[in-house]
């Protein structure tokens, strides 16, 4: 996790060095996040809705909304530890929506209810890909590029969030006061110069020019970054830069029925 303040002063690290768990995150966005801070997330808030009217058609249980959503899973994953999902894609009635390890791919996780595919994406995401982005399904839960479960997990952090923060734009944003969103990482690494295809930063001199693109101050690391590192503290400094467009908060293709059921992608025009 990065974070940065009004201003110029480059982002920085929270606690530098320390591997966190998800229930820590949880703790420091309940306990320590300071005051009137914008929070994004790289993760999905929730699953496709709008191509089938539904994240589980078929299926009794499927939620009306992206609320229901994360209390379904928290529900089914309630004994799970670490804020893990097994139970949840692992259910008898949800793993038919979900592509797994081992070859199982559900009768349900293609587009239109086929097999195959990339899987159903959210109208954020067709947004994300007409900006020349290339994002997953947040049903494909296999490879390296997939962001499933960290979604899947994402929501149970949501849900015990429990109205202490609220989630743009399934929630209003507040005249004032904190807020979190969903964040891809290729757009700020888009908006700091970067291609699609070129968005993970390696190197501390490149994280520093990608930086000054966004108006901030160097962070000053020397030689090899890993990529989780270059992407938290670029996608803060981005952040900082774009939160007050109007905008952005305002995207042509979000309505009030994608709000409540898929959320949308900060960002994403």
């Amino acid at each position: 996790m990065a974070i940065c303040p009004a201003g110029e002063a480059a982002p920085q690290l929270v606690r530098p060095g320390h591997r966190w768990s998800r229930t820590e995150v949880l703790a420091w966005l309940r306990d320590d996040l300071p005051a009137d801070t914008l929070v994004g997330m790289d993760l999905g808030i929730s699953l496709a809705f709008q191509d089938r009217g539904a994240f589980f058609p078929g299926w009794a249980e499927s939620p009306a909304d992206a609320k229901g959503l994360w209390a379904l899973i928290d529900r089914l994953c309630e004994d799970e530890p670490h804020l893990s999902v097994g139970a949840f894609v692992d259910h008898p009635e949800a793993s038919a929506y979900f592509r797994r390890h081992g070859g199982r791919e559900g009768a349900a996780f293609g587009a239109n209810g086929q097999k195959g595919g990339r899987g159903r994406l959210r109208v954020s995401e067709l947004a994300q890909q007409a900006m020349g982005c290339s994002p997953y399904s947040n049903f494909n839960l296999v490879g390296a590029a997939q962001v499933g479960k960290s979604s899947l997990s994402g929501m149970r952090v949501l849900h015990q969030l429990k109205g202490r923060l609220p989630v743009w734009p399934i929630d209003p944003l507040p005249a004032a006061g904190s807020v979190v969103c969903e964040i891809y990482t290729t757009i700020a690494a888009m908006a700091a110069g970067r291609s699609a295809s070129r968005s993970k930063v390696r190197d501390g001199a490149e994280l520093d020019e990608a930086l000054a693109r966004l108006g901030s101050s160097p962070v000053g690391l020397k030689g090899e970054v890993d990529d989780h590192t270059s992407d938290a503290l670029m996608a803060s400094a981005w952040l900082r830069k774009v939160a007050h467009d109007p905008a952005l908060w305002a995207p042509a293709r979000l309505t009030d029925a994608i709000a409540q059921t898929e959320g949308w992608t900060f960002g994403a025009v």
